[in-house]
């Protein structure tokens, strides 16, 4: 069976895929750009056709001879995501009607209550789609979801960080709200079997873990599994839902764009009122995961670099292997450049091994306090900051959030280049080269690019100027170093998670 799946540069998507992969379909992925999965470790086992849910002219070619769909995209962290994600869904509801597609499966948000006058936005755009799905005329299997605990998950990352920041906090009253939590593992268990349903079963499903906790009893028993002290949580009245976010936002990596909207989500309690989808799909083996299990798994995977996605990868533009931009019309015609090279004594595999494990618990080889202030500063005007990290220590691929970069392009052993999204009144880019000059020497090249927006952004230019050299000098110099260092073998030491305890037996250990 084909089958189509958006979202497949996502969190849940990018798991799903080489699962769907492995039980036997013909895969399929939607993506704004092809070179988005290109280094994907199941990239050649999957067709990618490009295309955009905003343009239903795109969207025929993608669903062609597909019995079966996921759609599990969502403009969260946009502005006007509302009216993004309702667009996006009426044009693949009209598509994949027209195409034939005998089956969608949407993996939802738990249902707003009905008597709130002012439900969350984040849950009443989840039900609003799940709604025009179910009603597009092609049979819809919708799985409401209410907290997923993953390694990479913003929810859970919002977890972990402000569990292990705060030993002693003060919270709104949410943190008392009734959640069941349910484990990614189970998550895609559903997301595999609801396709074996029959084709008059047309609706929605709860689906969640087998307790109902809260946020507090949440993180005391995240920080009892990691190893933590147990943490003082006092729930106040004055934290509005605005105040939430960003506090939020500057305790843990998820930036108020995203946090807003998923604090607001944790304002209603939610739980599962029915069970309904055992009668079609049998409970996980060995029965649904513990939030306990579930925490453990997704440390474990945390600790030894084996995160498969992350949300921070989930939003992104597209790639482009093309030289940079020329210089837009508002640069007023000036590119910005700051270029440093540094002999290697070392080959050019060894400075590859560091340049490509910059960034994240790594750092970035200059001036620690410096890289921190910027980030603070980025995340104190609603910016991503520095807490994203990530998701593997030793490898990147194209489109990862790294830090407040994003992997533009690769050229493994040759070029790194990552694009700046952090708030700047221009575009940026640092571009880091490993050149072969010998058997054993080679030279390390880094150019930062800054096309200034307007008049604050020249401004931006020559205020950071005098620290050029102190924070761009001293990279260069101390990546040629990190690359000449025997003991390093050529690039940092192997990374491992602040806690955690170690990995549970057990097959597929997804988390």
């Amino acid at each position: 069976m084909r089958c189509l799946v958006t979202g497949a540069t996502g969190y849940i998507g990018g798991r799903l895929v080489p699962r769907l992969l492995d039980a036997g379909y013909e895969v399929r992925c939607l993506s704004r750009t092809t070179g988005r999965l290109r280094d994907v470790p199941w990239a050649d086992r999957v067709e990618v056709v490009e295309g955009d849910l905003s343009k239903p002219e795109t969207l025929p070619a993608a669903l062609a001879d597909s019995q079966l769909a996921y759609y599990l995209v969502h403009a969260l962290g946009q502005q006007g995501f509302e009216d993004a994600d309702r667009i996006a869904a009426e044009n693949f509801a009209t598509a994949a009607r027209a195409a034939g597609v005998q089956r969608i499966v949407y993996l939802g948000g738990p249902e707003p209550p009905a008597d709130d006058p002012a439900p969350s936005a984040h849950l009443r755009s989840r039900a609003e789609v799940a709604r025009i799905l179910l009603a597009s005329g092609v049979p819809t299997v919708v799985l409401r979801a209410p907290v997923i605990i993953g390694s990479g998950s913003a929810s859970f990352e919002m977890l972990r960080y402000l569990t292990e920041r705060l030993p002693a906090m003060v919270t709104p009253r949410w943190v008392r709200n009734r959640i069941q939590p349910i484990a990614i593992r189970d998550v895609l268990h559903y997301l595999l079997h609801v396709p074996d349903l029959p084709a008059e079963v047309n609706r929605g499903f709860d689906i969640g873990g087998p307790e109902v906790l809260t946020f507090h009893d949440m993180m005391q028993r995240y920080a009892a599994v990691a190893g933590l002290r147990r943490r003082v949580i006092v729930p106040v009245r004055a934290l509005s839902p605005s105040l939430s976010s960003h506090w939020v936002g500057l305790v843990t990596p998820v930036p108020n764009s995203i946090a807003r909207p998923l604090v607001e989500s944790l304002i209603h309690e939610a739980v599962a009122h029915e069970h309904d989808i055992a009668e079609y799909v049998p409970d996980p083996p060995g029965g649904a995961t513990g939030f306990d299990d579930a925490v453990r798994l997704a440390l474990a995977k945390i600790r030894d670099g084996e995160v498969e996605t992350r949300w921070a990868n989930a939003s992104w533009p597209g790639a482009s292997a093309e030289p940079l931009p020329s210089d837009p019309h508002w640069s007023g015609g000036s590119a910005y450049t700051d270029t440093r090279t540094s002999p290697v004594a070392a080959p050019a595999t060894a400075l590859w091994r560091v340049i490509e494990g910059v960034g994240g618990e790594n750092g970035w080889y200059s001036f620690p306090l410096a890289w921190s202030v910027r980030g603070w500063l980025d995340r104190a005007v609603g910016g991503v900051g520095l807490r994203r990290g990530r998701r593997d220590p030793h490898r990147l691929q194209v489109g990862e959030a790294l830090d407040f970069w994003r992997v533009e392009e690769i050229v493994p052993g040759e070029l790194l280049r990552l694009r700046a999204e952090m708030r700047l009144p221009g575009l940026a880019w640092l571009e880091m080269r490993a050149e072969s000059t010998g058997p054993d020497r080679s030279e390390y090249v880094q150019r930062a690019v800054f096309l200034p927006r307007g008049l604050a952004g020249h401004a931006y230019w020559r205020a950071v100027s005098p620290f050029h050299a102190l924070i761009f000098g001293g990279m260069a110099r101390n990546i040629a170093r990190g690359a000449e260092r025997p003991a390093a073998g050529g690039g940092p030491a192997r990374v491992r998670s602040s806690s955690g305890p170690g990995r549970p037996p057990g097959p597929d250990p997804v988390g």
